[in-house]
């Protein structure tokens, strides 16, 4: 494989036998390799065992499993959407693919357009902006199509200030990359390859992390068809459309089915439905100081993040990373007594029962041993004090014998000498 790799190109399971993970792939790349056959592409699927081939799996920076590569040349891209059969073979088809494609004519824009909801297209000939454009494709092709056309292929309403440009096509209208306003062409093109709004889950989330955008999202029960389910999903939605030129440089906007996932990204229970603003980049949140009631509300709430005067919650500060080390730990207790009570009970019974014996040891163990050694040190000084002075009789009678001996006065001051002495 080493050898032979570079003649063709390979989309590549790297796995572990005893992944769950990637047990739970391998139907879903078995159907991935039967259909990439079928469509005679050039992409061959196969797998390796990175545990048996390490050497392999660390030439190509497999750290976790199962990782999905798919290699070009000396070019290795690494897949990071869902592990679906269609998305997976999306992306095998694209990357494989020409790295910028052309577009000749004006119904193969619109035949493309129609298939990509986001569309990313070079205008112009050769520049410097190409060089960066064909560059920045290299590293972004897993994510995004680009593409290049000429002047009079674009549709009759766009307007491009200068030639050479570059522009997105998304939500029914465009934008024209500004190298002052917007920045880094790589930066730019990275968080312009999402749509406007969004249904978000926890991986889309993972990956907005990377556009440097605050997220706005309405947190529903999809399932609930109640007005105020409805109505916050459609504050959001209108946002997103009426104010797009106001407010899609710094916000993208979704809605997510459930607050389980949010609940732990916050550490708090939201009740559903409500809005939250989250910034990916610090772990930051924002809520809303008041009912939002119409679209109006939801721009002031935003106008308010944008100037600061919103209160921000969260962070990644020591005490958050605390608060988090904690918080995890007791979700994972709690899952796990949940799935598996018993489990849950052995796991964190077993601990608890030895080392509660082993301290009921050590304190037993303390308490006899100060015992057995007082009563041997009483019976010791007891034995020595019978040793000495012999048994009561045998004092009770010397003491006679000697009170004969004595006069009364000796009496006497011998009787109170023998009381201080007692």
């Amino acid at each position: 494989f080493k050898e032979n790799r570079k003649d063709d190109i390979w989309l590549v399971d790297f796995y572990a036998p005893w992944c769950g993970h990637c047990k739970k792939l391998e139907p879903v790349w078995n159907e991935v390799g039967i259909e990439m056959k079928n469509m005679g592409s050039p992409v061959k699927v196969g797998k390796m065992d990175a545990t048996s081939f390490s050497s392999i799996a660390s030439e190509f920076g497999v750290r976790g499993y199962p990782t999905i590569k798919l290699l070009k040349g000396d070019l290795a891209y690494n897949y990071r959407g869902p592990r679906t059969k269609d998305d997976i073979i999306e992306f095998a088809n694209r990357v494989a693919g020409p790295l910028i494609r052309p577009l000749p004519s004006q119904h193969m824009f619109k035949h493309v357009q129609k298939r990509h909801r986001v569309l990313f297209v070079y205008v112009g000939g050769e520049s410097p902006l190409k060089e960066k454009y064909i560059e920045v494709a290299s590293e972004l092709i897993v994510y995004t199509y680009f593409f290049s056309a000429s002047e009079d292929i674009l549709p009759e309403y766009v307007i491009l200030p200068e030639l050479p440009a570059v522009v997105v096509f998304k939500d029914g209208t465009y934008f024209v990359y500004d190298e002052y306003e917007d920045g880094d062409l790589s930066s730019w093109i990275n968080r312009e390859r999402f749509q406007g709004y969004l249904n978000v889950d926890g991986f889309t989330l993972y990956e907005l992390g990377d556009t440097g955008k605050l997220v706005a999202i309405a947190v529903i029960d999809d399932k609930n068809s109640s007005v105020e389910h409805t109505r916050l999903k459609s504050i959001i939605q209108e946002v997103a459309r009426d104010y797009r030129d106001h407010f899609h440089r710094d916000f993208q906007f979704g809605h997510m089915d459930g607050n389980d996932y949010i609940n732990s990204l916050l550490m708090d229970d939201l009740t559903i439905p409500t809005i939250v603003v989250l910034n990916t980049s610090n772990q930051q949140y924002f809520l809303p100081d008041r009912h939002i009631e119409n679209t109006e509300d939801m721009v002031q709430f935003i106008n308010n993040i944008l100037d600061g005067t919103a209160e921000a919650q969260g962070g990644d500060g020591v005490l958050q990373r605390i608060k988090r080390i904690i918080y995890d730990a007791k979700s994972t207790v709690v899952s796990v007594f949940k799935s598996s009570p018993l489990l849950g009970c052995f796991l964190f019974g077993l601990p608890l029962g030895v080392i509660s014996i082993m301290c009921y040891g050590i304190c037993t163990a303390d308490t006899d041993g100060g015992i057995d050694e007082n009563e041997a040190t009483k019976k010791e000084n007891g034995d020595r004090e019978l040793t000495d002075e012999g048994s009561e009789e045998e004092q009770e009678e010397e003491k006679n014998e000697k009170y004969t001996e004595l006069s009364d006065g000796e009496l006497k001051q011998k009787n109170i000498l023998e009381k201080k002495k007692d």
